[in-house]
């Protein structure tokens, strides 16, 4: 079979006025960046018929290293939405860099199911991440520049200062730094560090923001550190607001691109989903609810932290009411769950599937806390066996749930009609009932009890003396009523990475709080959250280059 970019190449692409045509959009209402993406105003967004369509969440099992195809399967399940005759699209997330040159590669799904051109959005694209950085890098300078500037010093004490740089790179010689040495002239010296840029809470706030007021009073609530006497300094405070909205008056704007069969999909944000929400725009869910009748979105991560996110935060926040779930699973992914090791997860083996079911069924359980109903969707690999295959589905029969296998990477929207049939008749019964699992009036405790026990299994909830102290400060900031966004690992439904399956018997541990004030809500840390990744032994980019004719080669 051919890579994904020489499939992404070989295929024929419309242009882009033919896509927003087919759509009900003028030519007047869009903002080219080439022949074959464009951006879209927001005032295409329509409250009363968002209130009509469809909202389906693609989440997953907890994944093996590699992915299950989430992204695959969201591209796949538009296509085939659109090949039953349904009026759908894709709405999701934008790459960063780093993943394309580090170890993961891209982020426009795969195979036959892909978002083009591959090549431009795993790039640059239309310059929302670089404009994200450079807003989040202004508050840096004038962060750093206030501590030197003593006629209007707000008396920012440098040892609070919560608020680094980004760049879209993995790079960890970044990750803890020194600045200002050399001398007065050239700043404080003090200790600082680059996230990535998906790691920005501007980043998240982008993907929050109801518009462009929303976005400048969440930019103006961003917490910088405090002063000496220990009062809260915000961006607001520094006078920041302006000028970060300004680089941000593009990036606010959903970008509009089309899937390998030519249907329509959006791609807007891509916020880190461990230590954020992990879910596109809701401006873009938004306007893809505008736009078509069905909208296909997924939320980074497995379940437990992509779907329970996308439900208590971003559903909440926008008023969001999603009608179906897809739960993607892999055979190897069950193998893995099962006890397999990694040089055995190729390897046919039905008693493991069978044992490693128990996650699939823990997160159907889940999927009920929200009221909602599920379709599990089998991303088939060719060393999956018959026998394995249909363990998966006797075993969904037991949640009656339907189990159907896709092969979207192969076939592109044709091997996905099946998923597609059910997703549509699961629409059609109506028999979701979305609701969140907490409300805003319960303690910072109680909702992290209630997503601990109830949705990763845990029997309690343990906080370190740092927590514990964290969380009184929180409190005094007026915090308490926020929303959590839990920061743990994504390979096992417990705090501990080495739990697979469907672990018993265990204590989560709040190690400590952060929190994103402009963004709206509080980040219990379970563990340690990397947000400046590394480049791994043979970098992606070693392997990629191009010719004189401009033609890309190992982009994956």
């Amino acid at each position: 079979m051919l890579t994904d970019i020489a499939i992404s190449q070989s295929a024929p692409i419309r242009h882009i006025k033919d896509i927003a045509a087919a759509l009900g959009i003028s030519n007047n209402d869009l903002e080219y960046y080439g022949k074959h993406k464009a951006k879209l105003p927001l005032k295409l967004i329509d409250e009363e018929k968002i209130k009509q369509h469809h909202l389906i969440l693609v989440t997953a099992v907890t994944p093996t290293p590699a992915g299950e195809g989430k992204t695959t399967i969201s591209v796949g399940l538009s296509d085939g939405l659109n090949a039953i005759g349904k009026k759908a699209m894709a709405v999701l997330r934008e790459p960063s860099l780093g993943p394309v040159f580090g170890l993961k590669g891209g982020a426009t799904g795969g195979g036959y199911s892909q978002i083009i051109p591959m090549e431009d959005i795993n790039l640059h694209f239309t310059g929302d991440f670089s404009a994200i950085e450079k807003a989040n890098n202004l508050l840096a300078a004038l962060i750093d520049h206030n501590l030197q500037n003593k006629k209007r010093s707000l008396q920012i004490d440098p040892r609070t200062i919560v608020w680094k740089r980004v760049m879209d790179m993995n790079d960890r010689a970044l990750r803890h730094i020194v600045i200002g040495l050399g001398g007065t002239a050239n700043g404080i010296t003090r200790e600082d560090g680059f996230n990535i840029t998906p790691a920005s809470e501007i980043m998240a706030i982008l993907c929050m923001s109801s518009g462009m007021n929303d976005l400048k009073k969440r930019l103006g609530n961003i917490y910088v550190g405090s002063t000496f006497s220990g009062e809260p300094v915000f961006a607001r405070d520094l006078n920041a607001v302006g000028a970060m909205a300004i680089l941000l008056k593009d990036a606010i704007k959903p970008n509009l691109v089309q899937t390998l069969e030519g249907n329509p999909a959006l791609l807007h944000g891509g916020p880190f989903a461990s230590i954020a929400q992990g879910t596109n725009s809701i401006l873009a869910t938004k306007m893809g609810l505008s736009l078509s009748e069905y909208v296909v979105t997924e939320a980074g991560f497995a379940a437990d932290l992509g779907a329970e996110k996308f439900f208590d935060i971003k559903c909440v926040t926008a008023g969001l009411r999603p009608k179906a779930v897809v739960m993607v699973t892999t055979v190897r992914a069950l193998r893995h769950h099962g006890g397999a090791k990694k040089d055995e997860l190729t390897i046919a083996d039905t008693k493991r599937v069978e044992k490693g079911l128990a996650n699939l069924g823990k997160h159907l359980e889940n999927m009920r806390l929200f009221g909602m109903k599920a379709v599990v969707a089998i991303n088939k690999y060719p060393d999956d066996s018959a026998d394995e295959i249909n363990a998966i589905k006797k075993f969904c029969n037991q949640y009656e749930t339907e189990a159907i296998s896709c092969t979207g990477y192969t076939d592109g929207g044709k091997g996905m009609t099946e998923l597609a049939e059910a997703v549509a008749e699961l629409i059609n019964k109506d028999e979701s009932d979305f609701r969140p699992l907490y409300n805003g009036d319960l303690s910072m405790e109680e909702k992290i009890h209630r997503i601990a026990t109830k949705v990763y299994g845990a029997d309690a909830v343990e906080y370190s003396v740092k927590a514990k102290s964290q969380l009184k400060h929180l409190r005094e900031l007026g915090f308490e009523q926020m929303p959590v966004c839990m920061a743990k690992t994504p390979k096992s439904l417990s705090d501990d990475e080495r739990r697979i399956g469907r672990p018993e018997n265990f204590i989560v541990t709040v190690r400590e709080f952060e929190f994103a004030a402009g963004a709206g809500f509080v980040i219990p840390i379970l563990g340690e959250m990397m947000r400046m990744p590394g480049l791994p032994a043979i970098p992606a980019a070693e392997s990629i280059d191009i010719d004189e004719n401009g033609l890309i080669t190992g982009l994956s």
